[in-house]
This record gives structure tokens, sequence and C-alpha cells, in this order.
């Protein structure tokens, strides 16, 4: 049975009138996923203040991203069939609780094992807050304006992306870098109350779980990154390399059973029967993939080679989110009406070229001005992928598998984000083992200034290292532009104005 025939089984799409406004429900879940943005970018800008605080070396500080991003990309497919269930509203303040709650418990966390446990339970938090989000937006909104609403969603995005290194800057040069995690305290707080006041309950849809599915996906994931990210410590050892057969073997036989289950699997196959759909899914892979992994080089590079405080390095980043957050509003309504293939394609190739123009420019003599055009770059190029990319993923996706599809939807970012983490972050260190014989981050830190530096004959080493690795990200967003290149045209909902023919958002 198609998509479209189960949902015919179903019955017709259920009303989006919940005597709400949908702008305010949709503020409220947002609250959500602006904190487990702007923690993802916060933690990014303080990583070299954590590893100098808490002794750890550089592949624990890689873990403390990667941990976060593995715990936060399993559950996903579970939480998007939770709010089909039990509501999206109830499911998305739960998980708002449990990520709030280890947010204080990285702020108190003494050492890096103890820190890397709590940002594993954020994860799990993260992952039932996510997909609530876009399900929401499917069920309130009505096709036709669904673009728009994926607009504001870019709006957090880039927002986010603005407020998290700079605030993760400014707490960790004036209070710590335990404030970071403080910070989620108040915010999620509010989140829970705005929630309870602004968001509908919505029809749910009862599903059975896929437990086996979970246990596969889980170890299929967690072997393939521990593999990739650890590899270089252990020098390639044949057990790492078996590590990462045992990851692949696992997601090939987690895809086979998917196949094979008939009732409420967890990733639902017949959904990649529209092209638009897993297309959108390669290209949301391949940002989040750039957009995490090399967060961690371009900070390092700006603190340890620049000798820049967090503080600005985290300016550095300003222009990208500006930049992003103001065209996301008026590409999003261009998404309702254009092929998306015209914005996607072109955005994912610009985003490519800011990539590898930042490769090549992070290098200790370049001026602060010209480290800034990269990064403006992928600012006009984020809004060309973020909003289209949700709204052509999720245009067509029938309303009882709304939370299944934004699920699978995020699940594919996340884990895109941490691949992209744990490739570049292995990258990186067998560049600097190439440039560096023996190379012990702790040790070059303790000659040079501590957390702000490295000592200068290390800068141009370091820097090549750190731009070098950039190019893998390059390399992914470039094979995604050409994927993109497989989109059509949106089909025109019944009802729905002819394309060009907006209506009032």
């Amino acid at each position: 049975m198609t998509t479209q025939q189960a949902g015919e089984a179903l019955g017709p799409e259920p009303s989006t009138d919940y005597g709400k406004n949908p702008w305010l429900a949709m503020l409220a879940m947002c609250v959500g996923f602006f904190m487990i943005l702007v923690d993802m970018t916060i933690v990014a800008v303080a990583q070299p203040a954590i590893q100098s605080a808490l002794g750890a070396d550089f592949n624990s500080i890689v873990w403390v991203t990667s941990a976060y991003l593995l715990t936060y990309a399993v559950p996903l497919l579970v939480a998007g069939r939770l709010g089909d269930k039990f509501g999206p509203k109830l499911i998305f303040q739960i998980g708002l609780v449990l990520f709030t709650a280890a947010s204080v418990w990285c702020a108190f966390s003494s050492t890096i094992g103890m820190l890397i446990a709590a940002r594993a339970v954020q994860g799990v938090g993260a992952a039932l807050i996510t997909p609530q989000t876009m399900a929401i937006v499917t069920r309130i909104f009505p096709m036709e304006r669904r673009g728009a609403a994926m607009g504001v969603w870019g709006i957090v995005a880039g927002v986010a992306t603005m407020v998290g290194p700079l605030l993760g800057g400014v707490l960790t040069d004036n209070f710590g870098w335990e404030w970071i995690f403080l910070i989620n305290l108040p915010v999620g707080v509010i989140g829970l109350v705005l929630a309870q006041v602004l968001v509908p309950s919505v029809e749910t849809h009862d599903h059975r779980f896929d437990w086996i599915g979970v246990i596969l996906s889980g170890i299929g994931l967690a072997a393939l990154v521990f593999g990739i990210q650890d590899g270089e410590k252990y020098d390639w050892a044949p057990w790492i390399w078996g590590m990462i057969g045992v990851g692949v073997l696992y997601l090939v036989l987690f895809v086979l059973w998917e196949a094979r289950l008939r009732r409420d699997p967890l990733v639902p196959l017949s959904l990649f029967r529209d092209r638009n759909y897993w297309v959108s899914n390669v290209g949301i892979f391949a940002q989040g993939f750039a957009l995490t992994g090399i967060m961690i080089p371009v900070m390092f590079f700006l603190q340890l080679v620049g000798g820049m405080s967090p503080t600005r390095s985290a300016l550095m980043m300003v222009p990208m989110a500006l930049v992003s957050g103001f065209l996301a509003p008026i590409i999003g309504r261009l998404a309702d009406r254009v092929h998306p293939r015209s914005i996607i394609a072109t955005a994912m190739l610009l985003n490519g070229i800011a990539l590898c123009l930042m490769a090549v420019i992070n290098r200790p003599a370049t001026p602060v001005w010209q480290l800034l055009i990269p990064t403006i770059l992928m600012g006009i190029a984020g809004a060309g992928i973020w909003a289209p990319l949700g709204a052509t993923a999720t245009r067509n996706l029938a309303w009882h598998q709304a939370g299944a599809g934004a699920g699978v939807y995020n699940t594919t970012r996340v884990v895109g984000s941490v691949l992209g983490s744990a490739g570049i972050g292995a990258l990186m260190q067998a560049l600097l083992r190439r440039e560096f014989p023996g190379f012990d981050m702790r040790a070059a830190q303790a000659h040079g200034h501590g957390a702000a530096g490295l000592p200068s004959q290390m800068h141009q080493g370091f820097s090549l290292a750190m731009g070098h690795s950039i190019f893998l990200a390059a390399g992914v967003v470039f094979a995604a532009a050409a994927v993109s290149l497989f989109l059509v045209p949106m089909k025109t909902p019944a009802g729905a104005p002819p394309a060009g023919v907006g209506g009032d958002v």
C-alpha cells in the first residue's frame, strides 16, 4: 500500500483548525528547538576552554560533541512515533524536562567522562523534542502555507547559529564554561510554560514500536561512529576496522529488517518512494555533516592560532547567521512557488564553494575581513537550504505519517552531524600527526598559552591541518548538490492557489 493509499484508507487529512493561532503554537515549539541548536554551537565555542579546564585529550573533546549527537540520532526515529501515539505536545514537554535537567548535570561535571555522559543524556532529550516541531507544523498549517512556516524554522536556525557562539563566548569569557549549560535552565522553564499554554493537542495515531529496529540501528551507528572517530587514536588497528565493519553490517541488517516489516516499521521505506523526500534527506545529511563538522576546526583555528577569545571567535560566525536569518523568510515563501531544484541545488553549490574558500584561507597571515567572506557565503547558502529542504521533504507526507516522516528527516540530519563530527575529527587528528609526529594537544597548549593559543612555530602546520579537514565537508556538500538536481516540482494540493498566487501568511 502506498503512502497516499494509506492516507485515503485513514480518511482525509485532519482539520488544521485547533482553535489557536498556529503561529503562536509554532513559536512555543521553536523555543525548545532553538535551545537545542544554541546548545550545539555554544559547546563548539567553549571546547578549547573545556579541554584546558578538564585536562582532556583532543579525542575526548570531540566525544563531547559526538556523544550528544549519537544519543540524539538513535532515539529520533522512536521519538517521532511517540509523538504520533501520545501527542507531540506531551513528548515535546518530556524532552524539554530531560534536556534541561541534563544541562544542569553538564554544568556540574568535574571530569571529561562525566561531561560526556551528561551530554549523552542531553541528546536523548533533544531527540524527543526535535521531530515534534516539524510534526506540529505539518498538522496545524495547511499545505500551501507550510513553506512560509518552514521559513520561520529557517529563521530559528539562523538566529540560533548567531546567538549560540556569541552567547557561548561571552559566558565562557566572563563566567566560565559551566554557564553555557546553566543558561538552559531558565530557557527550558519558559519553553515548558509556553508549550502548555499555546500548543494545541492534536489527533493521535496509534503505533506499535519497532524495538528490534531501534537495537539494530543503535548498535550500527554506535559502532560506526566509534570506529571512525577513535581510529586514529588506536592507529587504525584491525579491531577498529572490525568495529566499522560491524557498524555497517548492523545498518544493512536494519534496512533489511525495515523492508520486511509490514506494520509500523521504524523507518517506513514507503516514504522514500517520493523522490523529493529522499533527495531532501540527502541534502539535510550533507548540511548536518558540514555545519557540525567544521565548527571544531574553525573554533580551534581561531582561538589557538588566531589567539582570539571565545567571544571574538564567536563574532566571526555572526555574519553567517545574520544573512541566513534575513534571507530565510524570503526564500521560504519562494519555496511554495518555484521549482525546489532552482533554490536548493544553487544553494548547495554555493555552500561547497564557501567551504573550499574557508579551507584555503584559514591561515595565520590571513586578514580577519577575508575570513568573514566564506561565512557570509555560507549564510546565503544556508537560507536556501534549511527552509526549502524542510518544505520539500514534508510537502507530500500523509497526515498520519507526519511524525514518522519528521523523525526520519531529522534523524538523517543528526546522523550527518555525528558522522561529520567523527569524520572531520578523525581527519584532523591524522593531519595533525602528519604535521607534528607524536602530537599531544595538551603538551602543545602547556608550552603556548593554555586555552588561548599554541606556540608560534606550530601555527602554520596546525592551520593547514584545520583547513584541509574542511575539504571533507566540501566534498560531501558538492555530492549533495549533484543529487539535488533530481528534485521535481512539488504537487499543488487540491484547493491551493496555483504557483505564483500565494495567500496571506
